[in-house]
């Protein structure tokens, strides 16, 4: 039989609105009544639904997972996937459960995440960043659900946002080639359009030119981040006149791309052209040769991102843009002088 409070409170010869203070540890109640409460709800083995909880506490304990933008990561992103599992394990050490919001409905003009926000009381949601952001996105950062963007600027009132500093990932690895005396360097960048990209290309250009080294514009190409569009720039690259000595992918499937490019045109890696990534994907480790790479510490992004989000939602503290500072991870597919 499905026992309601209403049961428990008549078994008990109180008011539903007690047995509801004593569940949510609520004060004024003696403790006679407490117990005779407790070993009702024990002898009958009740479990208040989820709609009952929330209501009573005014807290669902479910987090609403966003992969924004028209184009979105979704789950095939290895990067975003490693920050979302260091999330999820995060937020369920604090009580949390995760629901996943889809969006293929949107362009009907059908429901948005702020209404499906409210619809599941999801007391705060996570928004991952994709291509052509949709307005709903903005709508819900703009409103009173607590919000975190990974890789993307959310500026609402009751919202932020975590990201690695992309600025230092480009000046880590050309001051690392500078270093190894290798002076030209070729770029394979993400969408222009994109935030993540534009940061990090305009950190590979300032580096550059902070070392004094030339940039050559037949050596600069833009992908989308996947391995494809790394593939095709650097065929683009090999069929010029002279070639670099050594390639920045701004991201490791772009960078895996490249290297088989590059096999296939019988470039030996590092010997002839040197290459690095960005975002120390796992793949990097078993690719031949081991990719060097420009690690995002997607752990602390994921971990970080929980703590933020919780203290947004209990309203601990003003929560302010929180960046991480990126590693140089070499392996074999660069040469140390």
């Amino acid at each position: 039989m499905n026992l309601t409070i209403r049961d428990i409170a008549r078994m008990a010869g109180v008011s539903p609105a007690t047995v509801s203070k004593i569940m949510n540890n609520y004060g004024g109640i003696s403790e006679a009544t407490r117990q005779k409460v407790y070993k009702i709800i024990e002898d009958t083995k009740y479990q208040p639904t989820f709609s009952a909880k929330s209501l009573a506490t005014k807290k669902s304990n479910l987090i609403g997972l966003i992969y924004a933008g028209k184009i979105n990561v979704d789950f095939k992103h290895p990067f975003f996937n490693e920050v979302v599992n260091s999330f999820k394990k995060a937020v369920g050490a604090l009580g949390y459960d995760l629901l996943l919001f889809s969006n293929e409905k949107f362009y009907q003009g059908e429901s948005k995440y702020l209404e499906r926000s409210k619809h599941f009381h999801v007391d705060g949601c996570l928004i991952i960043a994709g291509d052509e952001i949709e307005e709903a996105v903005c709508e819900i950062a703009e409103s009173h659900i607590p919000c975190i963007g990974i890789d993307l600027k959310l500026e609402g009132p009751n919202s932020s946002y975590i990201m690695t500093d992309n600025a230092k990932i480009g000046m880590k690895v050309v001051e690392n080639f500078y270093l190894n005396k290798v002076k030209k360097v070729a770029y394979i960048g993400g969408k222009q359009d994109s935030l993540v990209s534009s940061i990090r290309n305009e950190g590979f250009i300032e580096a550059m030119k902070q070392f004094g080294l030339p940039l050559n514009e037949e050596w600069v190409h833009y992908g989308d981040f996947f391995e494809e569009s790394g593939y095709h720039a650097m065929k683009k690259i090999l069929q010029g006149d002279e070639w670099p000595e050594a390639v920045f992918a701004a991201s490791d499937m772009m960078a895996l791309g490249a290297l088989k490019a590059m096999k296939e045109h019988g470039v030996k890696v590092p010997e002839d052209i040197q290459l690095i990534g960005c975002d120390d994907i796992e793949s990097c480790r078993y690719s031949d040769p081991p990719l060097t790479t420009v690690k995002q510490d997607k752990q602390k992004l994921g971990k970080l991102a929980a703590y933020m989000l919780d203290d947004l939602i209990r309203g601990n503290v003003e929560i302010h843009p929180v960046k991480v500072d990126p590693e140089l991870v070499i392996r074999s597919s660069s040469i140390e002088r």
